[in-house]
C-alpha cells in the first residue's frame, strides 16, 4: 500500500504549499468524473498530509487523523476498555497531550 506521500509524489520534508500544489495538479490529471476512486485515494491522501498536525499525527500512528479520531472516540465512549498494545498507547498519550487532550489509564499489553 502506497503512504500519501508516494501517492501525491512529495517529498515527506515538503512544505504545506508544495503538497497542495502536488494535489491540485494530481486532481486535475485525475479528475472524479473520470475516475472516481483513484480522486478519492488522491484526495485522501491530501488531507492525512494537507498541514504540520495532520503529518505528524500520520507520522505518529502511520494511519490517517480520522482513524486517530474514531479511537479517541472509542476510548471516551464507552464503558470497556479499550485494548491497545503498549506502544500504540504510548503513541496516543504523546499525541494527546500535545492536543491537550489528556489520557488516564492503565495500558493493557495486548495487541488489537
Amino acid at each position: 500500500m502506497k503512504t500519501p506521500y508516494e501517492i501525491l509524489e512529495v517529498a515527506e520534508q515538503a512544505t504545506d504549499s508544495e503538497i497542495k500544489q502536488a494535489y491540485l495538479q494530481k486532481v486535475k490529471l485525475n479528475p472524479p468524473a473520470r475516475n472516481h476512486e483513484r480522486f478519492q485515494q488522491i484526495h485522501s491522501a491530501y488531507e492525512t498530509i494537507k498541514n504540520i498536525t495532520s503529518r505528524e499525527k500520520y507520522a505518529l500512528f502511520n494511519y490517517p487523523e480520522a482513524d486517530f479520531d474514531a479511537l479517541l472516540d472509542q476510548a471516551f465512549s464507552t464503558a470497556q476498555p479499550l485494548l491497545i498494545s503498549a506502544d500504540h498507547f504510548d503513541k496516543l498519550l504523546r499525541a494527546s497531550i500535545d492536543d491537550k487532550t489528556f489520557l488516564i489509564g492503565n495500558p493493557k499489553k495486548t495487541t488489537v
